[in-house]
């Protein structure tokens, strides 16, 4: 597989300003369709979106998704009070007709939270039936943390694994279960290789609250510098490098970002170990921590 081929396009941008180097608005209505149409040329077949990213789901019917294999995420199911199963399937019927597409290439679970407790196996069934249907070809789950893997995999038969892997986060290497995860046969779509941005900011514009590990970017502009070798590349070449990641999803703003995505990308970008780079703290590893 070459590796535009690897990449998938993550479109949270399309529907919210997303991301820590936003810069408070999403890309039109016209750029996005640039560049989704951009991604068909450079046979980019992947495109991933969530039932909780604003219009991100409307924008990309309206321009044509039936080349690609759409993955989407379902929101939080309540924990009481509705029919599990009749209520994921009208929220994937609204998907179908936000997306204009009759069948689904993905479905994922968006918070690994749902399939704890009594109603996880419900939740499980639920979501399996809507595969049996015919209305989704591969189902499984959007993780955080792949501990929960030991215990979603004992209630769930995933086909399909989305989850961060960066040079900060490697907890899904470090932990087995990238290889794990490729061994069963599930595929794997990797996140969060820009740390949202965070890795691809100059030094001098990293916001005030990171300041806590600047040691960390000190270090990291440095040897950027003595490598000669520039952040996409660096942030690229880490989960590209992996043979058992099936997809990097990446979200852009513009057309012209994602032509640097690809231009680096085709050529193949080296690996570095960057290990000083990987870090276990959840205040920086987590986004959602990064308010805290």
């Amino acid at each position: 597989m070459s590796e535009n081929r690897k990449l998938a396009l993550g479109t949270a941008q399309f529907g919210l300003d997303y991301g820590v180097a936003n810069r408070g608005r999403s890309p039109s209505y016209a750029e996005a369709r640039k560049i989704l149409k951009y991604c068909e040329f450079a046979r980019i077949n992947v495109v991933d979106t969530a039932i909780g990213y604003g219009r991100s789901e409307n924008t990309l019917g309206n321009i044509g998704v039936e080349n690609f294999k759409v993955v989407t995420k379902i929101p939080s199911v309540p924990h009481q009070g509705a029919c599990i199963s009749s209520l994921l399937e009208a929220q994937i019927q609204g998907s179908l007709r936000r997306l204009k597409v009759s069948k689904l290439y993905g479905l994922l679970i968006h918070r690994a939270e749902d399939l704890s407790g009594e109603l996880g196996p419900q939740l499980a069934k639920a979501i399996q039936s809507l595969k049996s249907k015919g209305l989704v070809e591969k189902v499984g789950i959007s993780i955080y943390d792949p501990g929960v893997l030991d215990h979603v995999t004992q209630i769930f038969a995933v086909d399909l694994v989305q989850a961060p892997l960066n040079l900060i986060d490697r907890r899904l290497e470090k932990s087995g279960w990238l290889a794990k995860l490729n061994q069963m046969g599930v595929e794997v779509h990797t996140r969060s290789a820009f740390l949202q941005g965070l890795l691809l900011m100059p030094r001098s514009e990293i916001p005030a609250r990171f300041e806590r590990w600047s040691y960390l970017w000190d270090v990291w502009a440095h040897r950027l510098m003595q490598s000669k070798i520039s952040p996409l590349e660096a942030c690229l070449g880490y989960p590209l490098s992996h043979p058992e990641v099936d997809r990097v999803v990446v979200g852009v703003d513009s057309l012209f970002q994602l032509q640097q995505v690809l231009q680096v990308a085709s050529q193949h970008p080296r690996r570095e170990s960057w290990d000083f780079m990987a870090s276990d703290d959840e205040q920086l590893i987590n986004p959602s921590r990064w308010a805290e």
